[in-house]
């Protein structure tokens, strides 16, 4: 079966940026399951795997306005340290989950503290990054009408209710 809209499908990747860092792998891991056509996965990566079907294996760069998209300088912030209150130290690399002006939940990056105030970057941590995939589809299957009602995969691999 080949991969197309409403299938289930089952990857094993490894990602790394183009200086060669890993940033992630499914190594060790139940293959990553997604139902394809949905958006569950970067555009890119998606776009390279249609039409791919189990047993594949696929190089897939991926450039970051297919991926996380470029890095928004708007989406950095300089806030007072008392916001965190409750937070005993704030530091670089701390993540903290954010409300959005437009009420939306946000996560956020702190980038510096200095001088009372904090840096916060809101940009995926991926933005604006390469990114190289290597794939292997592990298997395809038709979508449940469940899974696609509830948008995404159930059982090994997906989610369990």
């Amino acid at each position: 079966m080949q991969i197309a809209p409403n299938t289930v499908v089952y990857i094993h990747y490894k990602l790394t940026d183009d200086q060669g860092e890993l940033l992630d792998s499914s190594e060790g891991q139940e293959p990553l399951a997604y139902i394809h056509g949905m958006g569950n996965i970067i555009r890119g990566l998606e776009a390279a795997l249609t039409g791919r079907k189990t047993g594949d294996v696929l190089s897939v760069r991926v450039e970051p306005e297919d991926g996380y998209g470029e890095r928004d300088p708007d989406l950095l912030q300089v806030v007072p340290v008392s916001a965190f209150e409750g937070v005993d130290e704030v530091v670089a690399g701390m993540r903290f989950h954010a409300e959005a002006q437009d009420g939306s939940v946000q996560e956020v990056t702190v980038v510096d503290v200095s001088d009372g105030d904090v840096t916060l970057d809101g940009n995926h941590p991926m933005a604006g990054v390469v990114l190289n995939f290597e794939v292997h589809v592990t298997d395809v299957r038709e979508a449940t009408p469940e899974e696609l009602d509830h948008g995404h995969v159930h059982g090994a691999g997906g989610h369990h209710h």
